[in-house]
This record gives C-alpha cells, structure tokens and sequence, in this order.
C-alpha cells in the first residue's frame, strides 16, 4: 500500500506567527515533526507542503522533499490535496501529519497507516477518556461511534448526555471518546471533499469534518493510546515540556 505523508506548514498564524520555525531544545518545531515523521514504517514518501519560502528553505536544509501551494487554502486538508497533485506521487493513502506536534510518536502514525485497508474512506485517531474535567473542555472534540467503529458525530459538547444523571457522573456510566486528530485519506475521496461546500453543522461546531459526514462519506476512528500535544501559542511549548519531561 503506497502511503504519502504530508506536513501542511504555514508560516502565517493569528496567534503564533512563524510557529513552524520556533525552537524547541534547539530543534525547530517542523523540524522536530518530520524526523519523527520519518521513523513511521508505513510512509513511502513524506513531503512538506508549505506557502512560505523560509519554510521551504529550512525544510530543504534538514533534508525534506518541498511541495510549494496556494497561501489561500482555507484548511490543511485543502493544501494536502494540492501538495498530493504537485506532488505527482501515487498513492493510495495520503495521511496529514500536524505540523504543530512536535513529539509525535512515530508509533502513533504506524497505527493509523495499519488501518489503511484500501476500502476505508477517510481515518482518524481516538482515545478513551473517563477524565470529566478534559470531556467538559470545549476544546477538547468528543466522538460518537457506531458498531463499526465509524464516526456518527464529532462535537464540543460533552456527548451522548446520560439522562438521569449528573453531568459530572456521565463518565462513570458511558465510554466516551476523545478525537486525536490525525487524518488519512484516501486518495480518490480526498479529492472529492475538497469540492465540498462548507456544511451547517461543520459551521455549527467549527469542525471541518462534520462536512465529510453530512456528504455522506465515512470516518473510521482508530483506537491509539498515545497523547496529543498541540502548540498553539508560544506558551504551549513550556507546557508541552513538562509535560513530556523534557527541560530548557
């Protein structure tokens, strides 16, 4: 099974400009990603896909294959489907690996990649949580499922509601599931979300695949045990240190 792996890296952010080129323990963060990104041993190929030439001249200097797009991508999922054109690759998987994760396991990638059978349409990552003050967090995206462990919904909201019981109890009487957002398309229906409108409920919510689901295509969610650590802000990297043990 032929599997690309994309790195969407802007450099224009409204809260942290230029945050693919920060240092980490003297590592840049893009840098960080992709060599972790390299030990998957799932990936035929890795590129970066970015609109910025500092971004590709750093990526080219820590060895990485470039693919330069629009600036005018209204989400990463639009820029892994130019970069997978200009990229003139052929592949049967396309997986968007966050480019502001820069400890990502390369474990993580291979369970996501294993799942990728040629019939699934669209993969993404879950893990279990009974931890009520992180399911309570709007930030954090909740997961209903059906029996074929396929996305019915993603929300903000602390779902399914268990009805007769405290809110803060809901945990104790339910499974409840976090989306870890790693995403693997395939390739014909990546194409095929791209020339989607944005939808009522993706704009309800503020999550794009909400668009995929209400089009009809299919989520399948894959079990992971692994943590995902986002930078946001520049003070999530002290806080991404801590909490990964690793000191300034």
């Amino acid at each position: 099974m032929t599997i690309l792996g994309i790195i969407p890296a802007r450099y224009a952010s409204s809260r942290f400009p230029g945050k693919p080129l920060c240092l980490i323990n003297g590592k840049t963060m893009l840098q960080r990603v992709f060599e972790q990104a390299s030990k998957s041993k799932k990936f035929t190929h890795i590129i970066i896909a970015t609109d910025d030439e500092r971004i590709r001249e750093h990526a080219e200097a820590i060895g990485a294959k470039v693919v330069m797009t629009s600036a005018d991508h209204p989400s990463g999922t639009d820029r892994c489907y130019e970069a997978f054109k200009l990229s003139g690759i052929n592949a049967r998987y396309i997986i968007n690996i966050q480019g502001d994760e820069p400890f990502l396991e390369p474990e993580q990638i291979d369970e996501l990649a294993q799942a990728c059978d040629g019939t699934s349409e669209l993969l993404t990552q879950m893990t279990a949580c009974n931890d009520y003050s992180v399911l309570s967090d709007k930030g954090e995206v909740k997961i209903c499922l059906n029996q074929h462990r396929e996305a019915l919904y993603f929300s903000r909201q602390l779902i399914p509601a268990i009805k007769g019981k405290p809110e803060q109890e809901w945990p104790l009487h339910h499974t409840y599931y976090r989306h870890v957002g790693m995403y693997a398309y395939r390739s014909d229906i990546l194409e095929a979300i791209t020339r989607l409108q944005p939808s009522a409920l993706e704009q309800a919510e503020s999550l794009e695949q909400l668009r995929w689901l209400e089009a009809g295509y299919k989520i399948k969610c894959v079990n992971t045990t692994y943590e995902s650590h986002c930078i946001d802000t520049p003070e999530d990297i002290e806080k991404v240190l801590k909490l990964m043990n690793i000191n300034e």
